[in-house]
């Protein structure tokens, strides 16, 4: 039996708003939202995606699962991210650590790190 990764859910009070802003950071688009969600997909469609759902409640806690990001110029990625509504975020991460955490604009925290 095959099972495959097909996309990462998450829930926003704002499905369509988050959606953009992560098609933004990622440089993917968003494909025709529907009552279910809003999905995002990379252009070439061969990646997982991530879909948005509406909830009404708000965020209770530091996410569970979260995405692990990079860019070639990591100060300059978190500097635009922060001028697009990120915020940096403190989970424990040690002093000196070669990743940045975020949060995105409905508060769920991703990790931006060096370039490898």
């Amino acid at each position: 039996m095959e099972i495959r990764w097909e996309a990462l859910t998450i829930d926003a009070r704002e499905p369509l708003s988050l959606a953009r802003w992560w098609a933004q950071t990622l440089d993917w688009e968003v494909m025709d939202p529907d009552p279910a969600g809003v999905e995002v997909r990379s252009p070439d469609r061969h990646a997982s995606s991530l879909f948005f759902v509406r909830v009404d409640d708000t965020k209770p806690a530091k996410n569970r699962l979260h995405l692990d990001l990079y860019a070639e110029d990591q100060a300059a990625a978190v500097e635009g991210l922060i001028a697009r509504g990120a915020t940096r975020a403190s989970v424990g991460q040690p002093d000196g650590a070669e990743w940045v955490v975020l949060r995105d604009p409905e508060g769920n925290e991703f990790c931006l790190l060096e370039p490898r």
